[in-house]
């Protein structure tokens, strides 16, 4: 575990220099350690699979530190809206616009089911394959869709989406044992 989170710590400290010694060391410490439990539970446990640091550490590909980006991204969004996740009202989506609304919705609905079907056949890996795939949903919909925009109805449905998926990829992690950041 040492290792791992000396390792993230280089990489923390490369992306965000300028970031206080304390909060740069509890990061380094949750995407180190994540790192490693990611990595185990994301292979089929039936299968082998090489270790490697680059590898598991890396913000690119399905790994701990490019799910725990993605949730950093989600806050931070939520952060330049000036809201607060405790005190959003509930709401339901209507008429989603664009293609990449409707395929996130689409995605955020599936994760009952591949809950569900984590827990009957014992194989965590089929819930980080549908985080990592959601992660990529979310991030192809951040590209194409501004979020934050001038209109009402459009900015509340956007925001809406981001809160639905920044939920499941915290409960999900969660749930892997991984602890998510606000910030990274």
């Amino acid at each position: 575990m040492a290792e791992a989170e000396e390792r993230a710590h280089k990489t923390v400290e490369g992306k965000n220099p300028g970031l206080p010694r304390k909060e740069a060391a509890e990061i380094a410490s949750a995407v180190g350690i994540g790192a490693l439990i990611y990595a185990d539970l994301s292979q089929n446990r039936t299968g082998d699979y090489v270790f490697a640091w680059d590898k598991l550490l890396s913000l690119e590909g399905n790994t701990a530190p490019y799910l725990l980006y993605a949730v950093a991204r989600i806050h931070s969004i939520f952060r330049k809206a000036g809201i607060d996740l405790n005190t959003l009202p509930p709401r339901e989506l209507h008429e989603l616009e664009t293609k990449e609304e409707r395929n996130l919705a689409r995605k955020i609905i599936l994760f009952v089911s591949s809950l569900n079907q984590t827990t009957i056949s014992l194989r965590p890996h089929i819930l980080c394959t549908y985080l990592y795939e959601l992660s990529g949903v979310f991030s192809s919909f951040y590209n194409n869709n501004k979020v934050l925009v001038d209109d009402d109805s459009i900015k509340a449905r956007r925001l809406l989406l981001c809160h639905r998926t920044l939920l499941i990829l915290e409960t999900g992690l969660h749930l892997l044992g991984i602890r998510t950041l606000k910030k990274m």
